[in-house]
Parts: structure tokens; sequence; C-alpha cells
């Protein structure tokens, strides 16, 4: 298949040409909401709602509106908040992106600046349309994986054919990322075993231990009572089926968010804060993990439900891939993948997994997956706290 993407001044490149819009605290999203409703096709909401400043939310924006995807940007401001809106106006300008910000308190209110926001938007969606494709092989693509709503089918179904689809993508070159280091505890000695370096082991087996030291404190582990529903019985089974979604490449680096790998391979995401817990839960939705992965690059996400889930995301497109067949029936018009097949004795992992493979090549070259073609661009961006990756994560 011939992939075509958008060539950004940094060398990567999109697979969409989206503009974001951007509010940088709660009080400015109602606009920000507003200003993108006409052209909601072209335009997505994203944004952070916190007043107080976080270096981790900057850096996640910064990453977010330079993200390959992204065309250009509309930041709305308040005026009064405490992120840096110079700082991220220039690192997009500087990525050579289109940027205007609008302060609302400088630019009249809110009917006003809805019309200022309204008019930028749809005069960049226009230049948006008429920027040319260059040619882009599966080597350039980045492709991110979650697991939500996990039941019993889960980690024998849908898990494992997302991972037979990141084998065949880490062979052909791509860039893979497996996130939840809080849903991975009992695993950390077999990821160890699968590392590139002996160095990067010991990183691998810290980030999970880590994160069981933070749910310890916290009194509560990444188990929900629908994941009990669903027939999982406790953590270590369903880290398990989190697991297999890794595939079985060879683990090339740990990255935190908003980390990206120079080089294709497998990489694992440590999305749980370092030092003491401050903020609360790591992740409070499955989007807040894929809005991560997005920061380091991931063009697109498959999203392994076995309970079901409907939503997608702002700027890369989410592949649902659901893992019970009966789900699979009463939430077809959202689920892009039927690996319930698997259960029902109809096709093989190895089936699906190729399945699930030639289907990220076609979104990749431009046709809508589910989640996309309903509209679902979901977005949430919390307070977090995060130390730089050392040489150990990401060996040469």
């Amino acid at each position: 298949m011939s992939m075509r993407g958008y060539l950004r001044s940094d060398g990567r490149k999109g697979i969409r040409n989206i503009l974001a819009v951007a509010y940088l605290v709660e009080c400015a999203h109602h606009v920000a909401r507003e200003i993108v409703i006409p052209s909601r096709k072209d335009a997505h909401l994203i944004g952070f709602p916190g007043c107080f400043p976080n270096e981790y939310a900057q850096r996640m924006m910064e990453k977010l509106c330079t993200h390959p995807n992204v065309g250009a940007v509309l930041l709305v401001s308040l005026g009064c908040e405490s992120f840096n809106r110079y700082q991220l106006e220039k690192i997009i300008a500087d990525s050579g992106r289109p940027v205007k910000t609008l302060v609302i308190q400088q630019g009249g209110g809110t009917l006003t600046s809805i019309d200022d926001g309204r008019d930028w938007v749809a005069a960049q969606v226009v230049l948006l349309k008429q920027a040319a494709a260059v040619p882009m092989e599966i080597s350039e693509l980045t492709i991110g994986t979650v697991c939500g709503g996990s039941d019993g089918t889960s980690g024998i179904t849908g898990n494992p054919a997302a991972g037979h689809a990141f084998d065949q993508l880490v062979a052909a070159g791509a860039t893979c990322i497996f996130e939840e280091t809080g849903e991975l505890i009992g695993c950390e000695e077999i990821m160890a075993d699968r590392a590139v370096t002996p160095e990067l082991a010991d990183e691998l087996r810290a980030s999970v231990k880590k994160a069981e030291r933070y749910y310890d404190t916290l009194g509560f582990g990444s188990f929900a009572a629908g994941n009990a529903e669903g027939g999982l019985t406790t953590i270590e089974e369903k880290s398990m089926g989190a697991y297999a979604k890794s595939g079985m490449s060879a683990i090339s680096g740990l990255i935190k968010p908003g980390d990206i790998p120079a080089k294709g391979g497998l990489y694992l995401m440590d999305v749980v804060p370092d030092g003491e817990v401050r903020f609360g839960f790591p992740n409070i939705s499955d989007n807040a993990e894929i809005v991560e992965m997005m920061a380091s690059g991931a063009h697109m996400t498959l999203f392994v439900t076995g309970r079901g889930s409907v939503v997608g995301s702002a700027i890369s497109p989410v592949i649902k891939i659901a893992a019970n067949p009966k789900m699979y029936e009463r939430l077809s018009e959202d689920m892009d993948i039927n690996a319930g097949r698997i259960l029902d004795g109809h096709a093989s992992i190895s089936e699906v997994g190729d399945e699930i493979f030639e289907l990220v090549k076609t979104v990749a070259s431009g046709t809508k997956s589910k989640s996309e073609q309903l509209g679902h661009t979901e977005f949430i961006l919390t307070y977090k706290s995060f130390e730089p990756i050392g040489p150990a994560c990401l060996p040469i």
C-alpha cells in the first residue's frame, strides 16, 4: 500500500493534517470549544484545565502542539493563568507551524474571541487542505496501544492479536509503544528477559516496582469493578492480559510521556509519576494514556476492549479492537476489529493480528477509523511530575 504523509520541519511525517485549538486553562475552555464547532471535522480541541503551573503539562502541550499530525495551532488563553503561553507559542512557531494566541481578557470577551478564533481557524483549514503530501514508509510510523474496559476475554483474544500486529510493525522498522506499568505488576521479570541490555532490564523492573509502591500508597490498584464483573480476578491476571499486547519483540527502551524514541523498536512507557504521591491516580481514564503516547509521537493507538468503549481521541486516530464477541455484536458501530472471532474459533490470533496490521496501514493512508467517522475527539490532561530518563533507558 502506498502511504503518504505530511512532512514537518523536524523530519517527522504526519498521517493527518489537523488544526489544534488548545485552551490553556479551564476558564478558556468554553471559548475554545465554541471556536471549534463550525470546523470540528478539521479542528480538534485539546487543553489543560489547571491554573497552577506544572512542568509536565507544559511539556505535554509543547509536544502535542508540535505533533506530526498537527499542521497549525490556535492557543486560547484567559490571560491570568500560570501557563507559559509565550514559550508554547514560540516553540510552535519555531517548528514552522502557523500559530495564533487569543487572550480573552485582552480581546473583548467571549463573543469577540469566538468570532476572531473562528475566522482564523476557517482560513487555516483552507490552507491545510491544500498542503501537499509526500511518500511515507511503515518505518516512519509510531503506534501506541492501550487496553480499557478489560474483561476475561481481553488477554486471550484482543491483546495477543494486538501484540502480533506490534511484532509485524517492529519488524518493518516502526516504533511501537505499550504502557501502564501499573497494569504490568508481576510481569517485570519476563519483560526484563526481553530487554536489549541488562541495564535496561533493571530500569524495567524498577518502573514496575515504582508503580506497585505508588498504588500501594493510594490503596487502590489499576483494577476496576468493571474488570471484576467481566471475569478478571486479580491484578496479576489483568497484568498478563495487558502484557500480551506488547507482542514478543525485544524491548528497545523505556520512555516517559513526551520522550520521543530516536529509532524504531518496542518501547515501554512509564506513566507513573516520580517521587512521592502528589497528584492522585496516575491516569484517571484511558484517554490520559492515549494523550501521553501521542506526546511521544504516536500517530495512532490500538485500543483493545472487552467490556466495550466508544472513545476515540483528538489529533491521532484510534483503532478499536473488540475482544469479546458478544460485546462486538452490541457495539459493532464503534468497533474496527472483531478479535472475538478467536474465541468463537473463527480466526486465529495471527489472522486477527494480520488484520490489525493491514488496518494500521489503511488508516495511516487516510481512511478514517470508526471513532474518527463518529467524531470522537476525547482529550484529557492533568497534573503529574517526572524526572528525566537516564542513558540506560534508551541504550544505543
